[in-house]
């Protein structure tokens, strides 16, 4: 593909994403891609991840006339269940009481598409797990707002860092952006 140095298209208006591209010294803009995230019949995390990374990429370069478009998507696994993002207080506490105390995935969809030429996509994985948490720290946690709009309802980053006893592989990817496999797939 090309250099670090060459501007990126991010398709998501996550804050996250643009902070640790930033923190890269990654020079970038954000289109929104503005897809349907639903998970389609028996589809699984990876490809869930990937195709979403996809379409945001590939929805945004359809707006553009060169360049290089970013797109990335993160889904948090516990058993065999994707968890989204909480649409209340109600659906953030079950998520939250599923993940108590146990291990979970963290898996992040990568998509790269220079426009007019390649895409690359792959994702990453990160196994991460939670320290036993009482119904007061979980209603706590809910409280602080924070749950909503992440995947898996918490922010590893922020307050419910409080809760995380390991981790075994990327800590950005958890965050939402495997900086590392980005740049891998933008490197010739």
């Amino acid at each position: 593909m090309n250099h670090l140095r060459e501007k990126l298209v991010l398709a998501s208006s996550s804050p996250r994403r643009t902070e640790i591209l930033e923190r890269a010294g990654w020079p970038h803009e954000v289109i929104v891609a503005g897809i349907d995230e639903s998970v389609l019949p028996n589809e699984k995390p990876a490809a869930y991840v990937q195709r979403l990374a996809r379409s945001k990429a590939e929805a945004v370069a359809r707006r553009l006339e060169h360049g290089l478009v970013l797109g990335a998507d993160t889904t948090v696994v516990v058993g065999n269940e994707i968890l989204g993002q909480p649409a209340d207080d109600a659906d953030a506490r079950r998520m939250l009481a599923l993940l108590n105390a146990k291990w979970h995935e963290v898996l992040t969809g990568v998509a790269v598409v220079r426009v007019g030429g390649e895409t690359r996509v792959a994702y990453q994985t990160t196994r991460v797990r939670f320290a036993e948490l009482s119904t007061k720290e979980i209603d706590w946690y809910i409280a602080t707002g924070e749950p909503f709009g992440k995947a898996g309802a918490y922010a590893i980053q922020g307050k419910a860092s409080l809760f995380i006893e390991e981790i075994e592989g990327d800590y950005f990817n958890i965050m939402g952006l495997p900086i590392r496999l980005v740049y891998e797939l933008t490197t010739d």
